[in-house]
């Protein structure tokens, strides 16, 4: 009976020590609503979870990069994220310039990813995409069979 309840004591703190250890993979995240995503990554700070970047990642996805401490994310050679200025939709369906919106954007990116995007014309409409060595060279890369759990 002894070892039983040992054996239940370990198996419950085993679990409950795995939470933050805890990880979130980006796979095909094509961006959204700037606000819903500053509040996603503000609760993946404050938990500590880490993050996979291991696929498409765009527009304001691409947040996460200034909202997730660098030492919770990783990312793997499937990594490409992309970034433009912000927008609103117009009446017509047309994109509407927001640079409020944009600047907002791009403070909230670390130093070296406003320097990538300045070296390439600063946030405009077109879509600019940072991956491979460049990526690689700023975020470490993932070790997946630390996190062999995820899917």
């Amino acid at each position: 009976m002894k070892s039983l309840t040992a054996l239940l004591v370990t198996t419950i703190l085993l679990a409950g020590s795995g939470a933050s250890g805890a990880a979130v993979r980006i796979e095909d995240d094509p961006g959204g609503q700037i606000g819903a995503y500053v509040d996603r990554y503000e609760g993946m700070r404050s938990s500590g979870e880490m993050v996979i970047i291991d696929g498409y990642c765009a527009s304001a996805c691409t947040i996460v990069l200034g909202r997730v401490p660098r030492d919770k994310i990783c990312v793997t050679s499937r990594a490409r994220l992309g970034f433009h200025a912000a927008w609103n939709p117009g009446s017509n369906g047309r994109k509407i310039a927001n640079s409020e919106a944009t600047r907002s954007l791009y403070s909230m990116y670390p130093f070296e990813v406003r320097h990538w995007i300045d070296q390439r014309g600063g946030l405009t409409p077109h879509m600019i995409f940072l991956s491979g060595r460049e990526l690689a060279a700023m975020y470490r890369p993932c070790n997946l069979y630390s996190h062999g759990s995820l899917h």
